[in-house]
């Protein structure tokens, strides 16, 4: 279905298989004139930014096709405010919370829960917005810091109770009419091996989630994702493209703890490696609204990504150090290396980001999906970076038994 594929900015590795064009993404009327020169007649926006900035709302407004959720409906995870506002109107499962604008309603919340709790910037933090906070001491100063601008995007915070269970990721397709399931995957945020030290952006993730069956799948579609889907089509704004459902399961029964408006990293990795349909299939019909005739199928393999970071993420992290044996991994249908913080530089691979490779492998179990991915990552052995040795570990020691 596709004869060129171009990549705004794109990066080392998707150099290999489409047109890279660097070009700031929140550039809307430059994008809109590079999509046109190059005839570009499919648009998926991948970032969240530009789709809480409305990037959809203005693509459509000039008659591009293009995937992803308006303007309105991104909210969802453009404010952890908003998502909650939801949910207490729609009775849908979450932490118990309270949206903050000063310290006095921050001290009124810690009056009455037990720590530790967890504190939300209200706005966009790339990943960094949220801590866990074992004292009140702790609380005051997180807060103060999100009160006084830390995160340009808002000086509002979310204060919430903090749950304890297991956590799992839940995707959708979604257009007007309908949505379908688009596979789960359980990731790892703590930057340390036995979920400990930083939150991160997620350093591996693997798929299926074993955690979700029919019992549990029926409680998400109806207690959190009809619920959510039904306020924004009453008010005007439905929801389309990919919807992120993160949740908590506390014995048996889903929390919604956050919304992304998009695949996440590095789940999409690995829902990717296991998608047996056309992806670019799928957007198309979703697009116009007939996802309704539209059949999913998904391989039976199970799949893991490890990330590969730069030393010092998710603090200061080494940058534009060479990445020498990537010609050394195996690269087949069972085993890819996804690009995430690289740059081309003649012919040579080099870091820029904190995250900076997915290594990705299937296989008839978690146990050989992450052996394949270990075998590679020894190839490539990076003296610049780290990664963590147990993804998947509770669901190893399941499988296991």
């Amino acid at each position: 279905l596709v004869n060129k594929i171009f990549c705004f900015p794109g990066n080392a590795g998707t150099s290999k298989l489409a047109t890279n064009i660097v070009i700031n993404v929140l550039d809307f009327k430059k994008l809109l004139k590079l999509i046109k020169f190059y005839k570009i007649e499919l648009v998926v926006v991948g970032p969240e930014e530009p789709l809480v900035k409305g990037l959809v709302d203005f693509l459509r407004k000039n008659r591009i096709k293009v995937f992803g959720p308006c303007k309105y409906a991104a909210q969802l995870e453009g404010s952890k405010a908003f998502m909650k506002k939801i949910c207490y109107k729609n009775k849908i499962p979450t932490a118990r919370f309270k949206i903050c604008i000063n310290s006095s309603q921050v001290k009124l919340f810690l009056n009455d829960c037990d720590f530790p709790v967890v504190v939300k910037a209200d706005g966009l933090a790339a990943g960094k917005g949220v801590t866990i906070c074992k004292t009140k001491k702790e609380v005051l100063s997180v807060s103060n810091e999100i009160f006084q601008g830390k995160f340009k995007t808002s000086k509002k915070l979310v204060l919430e109770e903090y749950l304890t269970g297991e956590e799992v990721s839940y995707f959708l397709i979604i257009d007007q009419k309908k949505f379908k399931f688009f596979g789960s995957a359980q990731d790892h945020k703590r930057v340390g091996e036995n979920e400990k030290g930083l939150n991160t952006g997620g350093m591996g993730a693997y798929s299926p989630a074993p955690i979700i069956n029919k019992t549990l799948e029926s409680k998400i579609i109806n207690k959190i994702v009809k619920p959510t889907l039904l306020a924004l089509k009453d008010a005007g704004k439905p929801y389309t493209g990919f919807l992120y459902v993160g949740l908590m399961i506390v014995k048996n029964e889903p929390y919604l703890i956050e919304y992304n408006i998009r695949m996440g990293d590095p789940e999409c990795q690995v829902l990717m490696m296991r998608l047996d349909s056309d992806l670019v299939d799928v957007i198309d019909l979703a697009t116009k609204n007939l996802l309704k005739d539209c059949k999913i199928n998904w391989k039976s393999n199970s799949c893991m990504t490890v990330v590969l970071c730069a030393r010092g993420y998710p603090g200061k992290y080494i940058k534009d150090s060479e990445i020498k044996n990537l010609s050394s991994a195996i690269i087949d249908k069972n085993n890819q290396i996804f690009h995430a913080g690289t740059y081309k530089k003649k012919d040579k691979i080099f870091s820029i980001g904190g995250r900076v490779l997915n290594i990705t492998s299937s296989g008839e179990n978690l146990v050989s999906a992450r052996d394949s991915s270990y075998t590679n990552l020894k190839k490539i052995n990076w003296v610049d970076g780290f990664f963590r040795k147990d993804i998947g570990w509770r669901a190893i020691k399941n499988e296991n038994n």
